[in-house]
Formats: C-alpha cells, structure tokens, sequence
C-alpha cells in the first residue's frame, strides 16, 4: 500500500466504516509506517475531542416567531391544541423525525470506541493466523511468558496457566490495538486459536461479547485491565476462558 492511498483510506478508518480487507491492509501499513500511525492516533484525538468537547445549542426562540409572522393567516380550526398552525406542527414533526434519522445514521456510521477495538483485535487475529505467527515466544509456561511481556510492556500482563481446565497457553507476542502496545497471550482449545488480547484500562467497564465475520469476541475488565478474547471457538467454551481468566487476573 502507498502512502498516498493509506493516508486517504485514514479516515474511512477511523470511522469504521473500512471492508475487513481493506482495514487488513491498512492495519499492516500501520504497523510497518511511524508516521502513518502518528496521522491515524491524530485523526482519532481529533475525532474524540470532537464528540467529547463540541457545543450544542437550541434553536433560538426568535426562529418560531419569525416562522409564525411569515405563515399566512389560518383560522382557528386549523390550530391544535397549542395553538400553532396546522403547517407548523407538520414542519416540527418532519424536522423531529429527520433529526431522528440523523441521529441513528450517525450511530451506525460512526462506531463507538468498541467497535473500533473489536475491529482491531478482530483483524490482529486474522492476521496472525494467516501468517502463521500467533505469538513472539512459544512456550506453555506462564513464569517464561510473563517476564517476557513485562520486560517489553510499560506494564506486567497476569498470565494464567489453564492447561487443567482446557486451555492450552501456546505463547505471547506484542501487538498494537487502539493506538497502544498491548499483550496478547495466545491459547489453543483443541484445534481453536484464541487470542486474549491485556492492556491497562478503567475501572467499571462493561462486559461485550460479539459476533463478527464468524468470530466471537469478548470483553471484560478486572483489576485495572482490559482484556479482549477473540476465537472462533464456541461463544460458551469463550465465555468459559474469560470467566477462567476474571478468577485469576490478579495471579
């Protein structure tokens, strides 16, 4: 991918509203270009500062008495209730409804902040299962994956054996999900690669759980950290591992 075509293939991006092919690409892009990631973490500052910090105001009541001194005389069998003009009325139902509209436009158009993470974790999977890279450092121990997080991280991800209950520990490698370094410890269930996804987040986040092109996805928070699964693995044996992990988080 050029420079050219991935800085206007940015906003779309940002916006969620990228093809998971077209985002893959992106995301590779991303990876491989400091300055490219530098634009995409502004366009993402400039977007949430936008929606955190934009003025709104009402409609100015001097508007509805202009409206009502250029309307033409109507008798009073043609006012409601309120007494405005049957026209008026009429105006402000379509005026509600099309604000309406525009507001459940913009909500499916422009995703959240999950929506965007789910994206990302989403297609850092896919990634790394089709190149066949779904960790830095191979090992089933929790004790020679840990430190080697840490001693990369900004922070110490909690590792968990669970081979007992099922879930294999395969592995780590570091990956880059909503503009930050994150953990990514990577499981096996039977055939099922699971990528469990640990960075520092806040507290009282919901839980998620999705479905995206075939993928279950699931979210939950736990002693100040975020932890995103992905696999395509069954939503209860997925919800099995979280739960699996939520006990034993601060391990």
């Amino acid at each position: 991918m050029t420079h050219d075509e991935a800085g206007r293939l940015l906003h779309a991006y940002v916006d969620g509203e990228l093809d998971p092919a077209k985002a893959l690409e992106l995301e590779a892009h991303l990876a491989e270009n400091p300055f490219a990631r530098a634009a995409c973490e502004r366009l993402r500052g400039m977007s949430a500062a936008i929606r955190d910090q934009a003025d709104y105001h009402a409609a100015p009541a001097a508007l509805a008495r202009r409206l009502r001194a250029s309307a033409p005389p109507e008798s009073e069998a043609g006012r409601g209730r309120l007494g405005l003009p049957r026209w008026l009325r009429s105006a402000a139902a379509f005026a509600g409804v099309a604000a309406l509209a525009w507001i459940a436009a913009t909500l499916v158009m422009r995703p959240g902040e999950n929506e965007r993470i789910a994206t990302e974790v989403l297609a850092s999977h896919v990634r790394a299962t089709l190149a066949g890279r779904p960790y830095d450092i191979a090992s089933s121990d929790q004790h020679t994956v840990k430190p080697w997080l840490s001693a990369r991280l900004t922070f110490s991800p909690p590792v968990a054996d669970l081979s007992a209950q099922g879930f294999e520990l395969t592995g780590g490698r570091l990956d880059y999900v909503g503009g930050r370094r994150v953990a990514v410890l990577a499981y096996k269930r039977r055939q099922h690669l699971i990528d469990v996804f640990v960075w520092p987040g806040e507290a009282g986040q919901a839980d998620l759980k999705l479905t995206r092109e075939g993928f279950n996805i699931e979210r939950f928070a736990k002693d100040n950290m975020d932890f995103w699964l992905v696999s395509d693995l069954n939503r209860n044996e997925l919800a099995d591992l979280a739960r699996l992990l939520s006990e034993r988080s601060a391990l």
